[in-house]
């Protein structure tokens, strides 16, 4: 006896069964449903572009339930990776002139180094570490919400977020799910 899964539920607009329901009875079918407008904040916004994702994101950042499209997601993303390359720039600069100032003194002198060790360069340094750190600290919980309704979007559910702690491939597991397509499927999350 042979069992062939596309045949054992009716198809066609009157059919019932799993899959063959419309959006409104509890299925799920055809594209994800995303929003109409960039104000409406209940469904992800495909296509969303830099200004409007980075806008989503402020209002919506505390938010783990629902989903994010993979533009709100990766547009997000770019904003944070812009908004701490201001920190390491100040990092490097500093490490730059602590290092500089270093070389030029004599190597034997430990009053000499340790002046050069608390000259300017590591006062920016120390700037860009604490600034980097405060940013850091502030858009923890924000990233992990982004990060849970990307995972939502792509039907998956949000506390796959912690397979990103396994060492060596947590974080690639993670970033892979981060990349796959809106599936219809991941609606379930909506709120």
């Amino acid at each position: 006896m042979s069992c062939d899964a596309n045949n054992a539920y009716p198809a066609g607009p009157g059919a019932a069964g799993p899959g063959a329901m419309g959006p409104g009875a509890g299925g799920f079918g055809g594209q994800p449903r995303g929003a109409a407008s960039p104000e409406d904040l209940s469904l992800p916004l495909y296509g969303a572009s830099f200004g409007q994702a980075v806008k989503r994101f402020f209002k919506k950042y505390t938010h783990f339930s629902g989903r994010a499209s993979r533009s709100e997601f990766w547009w997000m993303a770019l904003f944070a990776f812009l908004v701490q390359l201001i920190p390491m720039i100040l990092i490097t600069v500093g490490a730059i002139m602590a290092a500089s100032s270093a070389a030029m003194v004599d190597p034997y002198d430990p009053a000499a180094a340790q002046a050069a060790m608390s000259g300017p360069g590591v006062i920016i340094a120390g700037i860009g570490y604490v600034i980097g750190g405060l940013i850091a600290l502030a858009m923890i919980i924000p990233n992990l919400a982004i990060t849970w309704r990307r995972l939502h979007d792509a039907n998956f559910a949000g506390p796959f977020f912690f397979l990103s702690f396994i060492p060596g491939v947590g974080g690639l597991i993670v970033f892979v799910l981060e990349l796959l397509p809106s599936k219809p499927e991941g609606q379930r999350f909506d709120v």
